[in-house]
């Protein structure tokens, strides 16, 4: 009996002894991670005050506020030099970062391309434009983390194709931004590289997943950016942080398949910037032969200026709530101020509302990133720290199925605590067979069908609606996972779908908060009730939606939009 439990107590210290060498090993990868950025700040930090000391009368502030277009024109006529442009630029992504914890990266060959770019007979559309791209589209000779431990340990081999793409048409990426850890969370935060604030109010996150993209650009470091999108993860920085973002048809672009996504929801690859231009001209440099050579499987169908440029007069479908979510009063009445604008401007508006969310979004949209209970999910925090923000999710779905069901069976009738009970969902719709599988692909399909029949009944081009917002005070998007049921539908559905700034939060937005009671004033309204209150001056956004493919009328529209916006 004693050398049995000796064995026991021996095995028992072996275990923690195992424990610790491996928290060990984990937190030795997260400073060498940190030592690598800051020495790359420190790189980034001289050659701008090398290019200072060489060039000390830069018109900063005047390039800086310079429009993408604008700034294009200049590039291409000579009149300004694509050096001047990318040390400006580097200079307030520093100061930028330092104020928001931004960037992931500086990527220091971007002075390679800086030389190659200028060596070059044909200057392509973005001939010097300096790019700022997420952290997980890989870069030759960088890592493409997603805030994981896992992801420390290789350095991608080429460029990815969005990147080649991107420097064959002479723009030169500069930096890689932060990400939520596994980028399911719109929590700007990972335990290696830590929390990315709102620099329009520090005390807000500037949404995600594409959240150190939001957040540079917002501040004034980037001009462009390239985000992703599984959920909201380009629409929500956006409406948080004051930009247009663009989620294109998933297939568009070459789109990336992200760890955290066993899934396999496809994850649309667009532009971030400050104006639809922008996003217009980013996605016309791509859609190009370069693309289609190096992927035949985007299809080969170049930008169309045409259907973006026209002003032929648009009928539009909107809604002002999901039925599912609802949104705070600023978000409401951006719809209804803007469905009033197109109208008076000689566009058709006519009521629309798109069938059954509840069912798209708990029953379809996370019952397939769930499918497998979320065990391929778990299996990219294997050796890692789990981030407090993911720490609700990680653990429900740790559970034993026999406990989830019970749990599920118990919250059921408990309308006050329909927050758990939502968060539980998700967990516990997985498909146990593979039969099962085929046939929830296949209900998907019926819902896209169902939901192209209503739109087509209707004879729409588009339709405008709400997107979440305003910017959430730190802490809150952990705790509020199913809000962001507004930009997840468009997800499900694949269809284009943009985002575009219109107003800011109001005195009177704020005193119809204080009125705001939700579905059932239940613990979940209440929560996100505190999550954007005393948001007054920050962005309030719309949401725009095209048909699959219609990605130029989706920017047509959103151009419409942001100009009526822009007058009144």
């Amino acid at each position: 009996t004693s050398a049995a439990l000796a064995l026991l107590g021996g095995s028992v210290a072996a275990l923690v002894v195992w424990k610790w060498l491996g928290k060990k090993m984990i937190q030795k990868k997260i400073e060498e991670a940190r030592r690598t950025r800051d020495e790359g700040m420190k790189k980034m930090a001289k050659a701008v005050q090398q290019f200072r000391e060489q060039v000390p009368s830069v018109q900063t502030d005047a390039i800086l506020s310079l429009p993408l277009l604008e700034l294009t024109r200049r590039l291409q006529e000579g009149s300004l030099s694509p050096r001047t442009v990318l040390y400006t630029y580097l200079e307030k992504a520093l100061e930028v970062t330092q104020q928001t914890n931004c960037l992931r990266h500086f990527i220091p060959e971007c002075e390679e391309q800086l030389q190659e770019i200028q060596r070059r007979t044909e200057k392509g559309l973005l001939y010097g434009v300096p790019v700022s791209i997420k952290d997980h589209i890989g870069h030759k000779g960088h890592l493409a983390t997603c805030g994981l431990v896992q992801g420390l340990g290789t350095l991608m081999e080429e460029d990815s194709v969005l990147v080649k793409v991107l420097k064959k048409q002479g723009a030169i990426p500069f930096a890689m931004t932060n990400v939520p850890q596994s980028l399911f969370s719109y929590e700007c935060s990972n335990p290696i590289f830590g929390q990315t604030l709102n620099p329009l109010n520090l005390r807000r996150g500037p949404g995600g997943s594409s959240g150190g993209e939001g957040a540079l650009i917002a501040g004034g470091g980037s001009i462009l950016g390239i985000g992703s999108d599984l959920g909201g993860s380009i629409r929500l920085p956006s409406s948080f942080c004051g930009l247009c973002g663009l989620k294109p048809t998933a297939e568009r672009l070459r789109w990336v398949l992200c760890p955290s996504n066993p899934a396999r929801v496809p994850c649309a690859l667009g532009p971030m910037a400050r104006d639809v231009d922008s996003l217009a001209l980013c996605m016309k440099a791509l859609l190009c032969q370069e693309m289609f050579q190096l992927d035949p499987t985007v299809p080969p169908i170049p930008f169309n200026e045409q259907v973006y440029s026209s002003s032929t007069p648009l009928r539009v479908g909107y809604y002002d709530t999901d039925g599912y979510f609802p949104l705070p009063p600023c978000m409401r009445r951006a719809v209804k101020d803007t469905r009033r604008a197109l109208q008076a401007a000689g566009h058709q508006l006519v009521l629309f509302s798109p069938p059954r969310v509840p069912y798209a979004v708990t029953e379809l949209f996370l019952k397939t990133f769930f499918a497998d209970g979320g065990r391929a999910w778990l299996d990219v925090f294997t050796g890692d720290i789990v981030d407090p923000v993911l720490k609700p999710q990680v653990n429900s779905c740790k559970m034993p199925r026999p406990v989830k069901k019970l749990l599920a069976l118990l919250l059921k009738p408990l309308q006050f605590l329909l927050l758990l009970k939502l968060k539980e969902i998700a967990m516990i719709s997985t498909c146990r067979s593979v039969k099962e599988m085929w046939n929830h692909q296949h209900q998907i399909q019926l819902y896209r069908s169902q939901f192209i029949s209503q739109w087509k009944e209707l004879q729409l081009d588009v339709v405008l609606c709400p997107v979440l917002g305003p910017a959430f005070t730190t802490g809150y998007p952990g705790k509020l996972l199913t809000a962001v049921s507004s930009t997840m539908l468009y997800n499900l559905l694949n269809f284009p779908a943009g985002v575009v700034p219109v107003s800011t939060v109001t005195e009177a937005d704020e005193e119809e908060l204080k009125l705001y009671k939700g579905c059932c004033d239940d613990p979940w309204d209440r929560t996100l009730k505190q999550a954007v209150s005393g948001a007054v001056g920050m962005p309030v956004a719309v949401q725009c939606v095209a048909l699959p493919w219609q990605d130029e009328l989706c920017l047509r529209f959103m151009k419409e939009v942001e100009t009526l916006s822009r007058d009144q």
